[in-house]
């Protein structure tokens, strides 16, 4: 817990939770957002896609989304590292945050093995699809919806941030 606390007291940490800077938490906040819409929107289409929602649509073509898809990551993890260390002792305390990461991890996880397993099968380019595609894709939309929903809900459920002892149920 003092590790915690020591990152939420340096200057910048404190700038960023404190200032009324646009430039502060508003920032990092929205760019944030940007990012996981980069992320989950990108995975969301290529996993509608490959679920047969837009049959008429190639889906060859859409691994050029992936370069995207990681700088959306970059961005996310750059930005919710600053909003993390600006109230480490709240989010790393939070059951909620935990689940958040799970949910990004595995979602991930299952962008790298769909890259490798769909669309590195000689079978996409004769129009058909690898088995268990379909459940890649699922998982995805599960995992991108739920990180989305955690990382949403860390305002509303465990501690409250600044407040020290008082806890969201």
């Amino acid at each position: 817990m003092h590790f915690l606390s020591t990152l939420e007291q340096m200057p910048f940490s404190i700038w960023v939770r404190e200032s009324s800077s646009i430039w502060a938490f508003p920032t990092f906040l929205v760019v944030h957002t940007i990012g996981m819409s980069i992320v989950a929107g990108l995975s969301a289409m290529m996993s509608l896609v490959i679920l047969g929602f837009w049959p008429n649509v190639p889906i060859r073509p859409l691994e050029r989304l992936f370069p995207m898809i990681w700088i959306g990551f970059w961005i996310n993890a750059v930005t919710g590292t600053v909003l993390l260390i600006a109230d480490a002792t709240t989010k790393l305390t939070n059951w909620d945050f935990g689940v958040k990461m799970a949910f990004v991890f595995a979602g991930v996880w299952l962008i790298t093995r769909t890259r490798k397993r769909v669309f590195g099968s000689p079978q996409l380019d004769h129009g058909s699809l690898p088995v268990g595609s379909k459940g890649l894709a699922w998982a995805s939309l599960i995992c991108w919806f739920g990180a989305i929903t955690a990382g949403r809900l860390l305002a509303y459920l465990g501690p409250v941030s600044g407040l020290s002892g008082v806890t969201n149920k």
